[in-house]
């Protein structure tokens, strides 16, 4: 119960006690003294009426009881010496019955004077008789009748009723008041500062040690919020994911970098923070006792788990690393293809030299195919070695040390002198190369940027129509330059577009072995694009032609005014 409520209540209990007693206690003092009122009347009553009776002659003695007990508001009653009632004002003698049994006519007759109270059937009322002895020798009685304290509380019982709402109401609204009075002070206590509060004396000491108690409170608070902060700062600026479960498996927290790789629902059970299959798994094991390291794939990145269990008696917290290996899952699996497709694009060309040359060893060719046969070696040895030094080259890029090649490359020079290296091959597809170029330089590896214009140009020639055409345009923009070659050849198909900057990846094998290519030109585009800042985009429709463009912005080298 609130001590509110407790104050309320012994409050409203004791006035209600105390009202209640007084009011008992009035209604006895008055019942008292009404009653030593009346009887005292009685007595005085009875004593008079015998003087007068005892002054007068026994004939005028008479009349005089039956004139005075008309008169009277108490009851007159005469009786002989036999017991014999001669007269009463208030019932019919002939009606009443001897009276020589009652105790006060007894009393009166031996002793002079005698009383009596008795209760009526009812309980409700009280009747007292006064009787003294006249010089006759007859009894003169005087009664009258009161309302006993029971008969009393029942003629006033509806009095009694108004008066108890009344104390209760007051009891009521006193106990209100005085709680309120008492507790007010409490409530308004400031228990940041319990030293400065003026209340009751009685609170001083339990004041002084919370006064004692904040000041060791805030000091450890501060000590961890210090600490908190330091571990926030610490895990908030975590690339990895960082979870530490309770052993309910509720979260207690949860890094931002968990957060955006799980979801931002950090609170209450680890349910409820991710649903995959892989998180859970790992999450239970861990909250089962056991270490757990799994993979999960989500958004398109790929995510190492490692949850380890944390021991709290015989119950079970973890603790969720989580790593994203996106990175090095691509470049594993990059390694893997590139071993796989160098393995197979090195085969090929040398499968066709062993195959000619060990037809020429053996004599099996007629003398005058023997040219035939060397031209074939020779162009598989070309092929060869043209794929060698394309792979060399973008093994460079992949190795990012050529950034401390990197110089003041004008790129309309370059684009002259790749137009220049490829007009004799156009020329021969009956293909017409033009070009609308600035005067635009960048910071960059001259080699690397003649490779990329290169490739891209050549592709453009290779995959073309014949009488078709190729253009190239280089310029100026407000943070950088773009580069931009385009043709009207045969185009991509949408379902390829996505993967032609892939190593080795080709849209038409058998195009692609007529024309010499080795499948890495794109990728070199690719790569050296990256080197230099640049973003490369595409646009080609089957049939239309390719329009392959790169912007250099400043990061990559300011074009020159």
């Amino acid at each position: 119960m609130k001590m509110k409520n407790r104050i309320f209540f012994s409050i409203f209990s004791g006035s209600l006690i105390a009202l209640i007693l007084s009011l008992a206690c009035v209604t006895g003092v008055m019942y008292n003294v009404m009653t030593a009122e009346l009887r005292e009347e009685i007595r005085n009553e009875a004593a008079i009426v015998s003087t007068t009776i005892n002054s007068l002659e026994d004939s005028s003695a008479y009349g005089y009881i039956t004139e005075a007990g008309p008169k009277s508001g108490n009851r007159i009653t005469l009786i002989s010496p036999d017991g014999t009632v001669l007269y009463d004002n208030f019932s019919n003698v002939s009606e009443m019955g001897n009276h020589l049994d009652r105790p006060e006519i007894a009393e009166a007759l031996k002793n002079g004077t005698g009383t009596a109270l008795r209760a009526s059937d009812t309980l409700g009322e009280h009747t007292y008789y006064c009787a003294v002895r006249l010089k006759s020798g007859s009894v003169i009685r005087i009664a009258n009748t009161t309302k006993s304290v029971l008969g009393l509380l029942k003629h006033l019982t509806l009095w009694l009723i108004l008066i108890g709402v009344l104390i209760f109401v007051i009891s009521l609204l006193m106990a209100g008041l005085l709680t309120r009075s008492i507790i007010r002070p409490i409530n308004e206590l400031d228990l940041d500062a319990p030293g400065e509060n003026l209340t009751y004396d009685e609170l001083s000491p339990l004041l002084s040690r919370m006064d004692k108690q904040n000041e060791k409170i805030n000091a450890q608070i501060e000590k961890l919020s210090e600490q908190k902060s330091e571990l926030s700062c610490i895990t908030g600026n975590m690339s990895e994911g960082l979870v530490i479960f309770g052993s309910g498996g509720n979260i207690l927290s949860a890094n931002a970098a968990a957060q955006r790789i799980l979801g931002n629902n950090a609170s209450g059970n680890y349910t409820r923070l991710c649903r995959d299959k892989e998180y859970l798994e790992a999450v239970e094991t861990a909250l089962g006792g056991s270490c757990a390291n799994t993979v999960l794939e989500k958004n398109g990145r790929t995510y190492s788990l490692t949850a380890s269990p944390v021991t709290e008696t015989k119950k079970y917290s973890a603790v969720l690393f989580i790593v994203d290996v996106t990175e090095r899952e691509n470049a594993e699996k990059m390694r893997r293809e590139f071993s796989a497709n160098v393995s197979h694009e090195l085969k090929t060309p040398l499968t066709s030299i062993m195959g000619a040359a060990e037809i020429i060893e053996k004599g099996i060719v007629k003398k005058e195919d023997i040219p035939h046969f060397a031209g074939n070696i020779h162009s598989e040895a070309m092929r060869l070695l043209a794929l060698i030094e394309d792979i060399i080259k973008i093994s460079r890029l992949d190795e990012g040390g050529l950034t401390q090649e990197f110089e003041e490359v004008f790129l309309d020079d370059i684009c002259k002198s790749v137009l220049s290296e490829l007009s004799e091959k156009a020329q021969n597809r009956s293909i017409s190369l033009e070009s609308s170029l600035e005067r635009v330089s960048v910071r960059g590896v001259r080699p690397v940027l003649h490779e990329m214009v290169y490739n891209l140009c050549d592709n453009g020639i290779a995959y073309n129509n014949k009488g078709g055409r190729v253009d190239i345009s280089l310029e100026k923009t407000s943070s950088g330059c773009i580069l931009k070659v385009s043709d009207n050849g045969i185009g991509i198909p949408p379902e390829h577009q996505a993967r032609i900057f892939e190593r080795f990846y080709r849209v038409d094998k058998s195009h692609s072995r007529e024309t010499g290519g080795t499948g890495l030109g794109l990728s070199i585009v690719k790569h050296g694009a990256a080197l230099h800042g640049g973003v490369i985009s595409l646009q080609s429709e089957v049939g239309k032609g390719t329009v392959i463009s790169i912007e250099f912005g400043k990061s990559g080298g300011e074009p020159q005014k």
